[in-house]
């Protein structure tokens, strides 16, 4: 799985002219599976995304986690970050989960989310959708559960 996340004031996100999810202090993360993921891609994702320091504490420096910090969560599916643009003008999106498989990941994703104790709104899967986010900093975050197979360095 991979996620981009941003620290947002405010984020909200609307399908057919309608607000179906919104958030105030907290993360917005567009996320995507690839075909081989399962429950440790969606556990590992769930933990990042739950402790990651990317808010800011009393003195403004990035030590909370969206838990620590009372934010909310607004997870947004988006199959394009699993976009091959090495040959070519036309992105490939092999390297993204069909429907079938990524909708249920993202399902188990923000169950695994609320169980630690977050409020999770969503957008919605194979939908066109409109996000509206205020990026706070600006704070862009990749995390990819690729990094489970990859060796640490320093």
């Amino acid at each position: 799985m991979r996620a981009v996340v941003q620290r947002v004031s405010r984020a909200a996100v609307a399908v057919d002219g309608g607000t179906i999810g919104a958030i105030q202090h907290g993360l917005l993360a567009y996320v995507a599976a690839a075909p081989d993921d399962g429950d440790a891609e969606v556990e590992w994702i769930a933990r990042k995304l739950a402790e990651i320091r990317i808010l800011a504490d009393d003195a403004g420096q990035m030590n909370r986690s969206v838990i620590e910090a009372g934010g909310a969560l607004l997870l947004i599916p988006q199959f394009t970050l699993y976009a091959d643009t090495r040959k070519g003008r036309r992105p490939s999106f092999v390297g993204a989960a069909r429907p079938e498989v990524a909708e249920p990941l993202l399902e188990r994703l923000a169950g695994a989310l609320r169980e630690r104790g977050l409020r999770v709104e969503r957008g919605r899967f194979g939908a066109h959708m409109l996000v509206d986010a205020v990026n706070d900093g600006p704070i862009t975050i990749i995390v990819d559960s690729s990094d489970l197979k990859r060796p640490r360095r320093g």
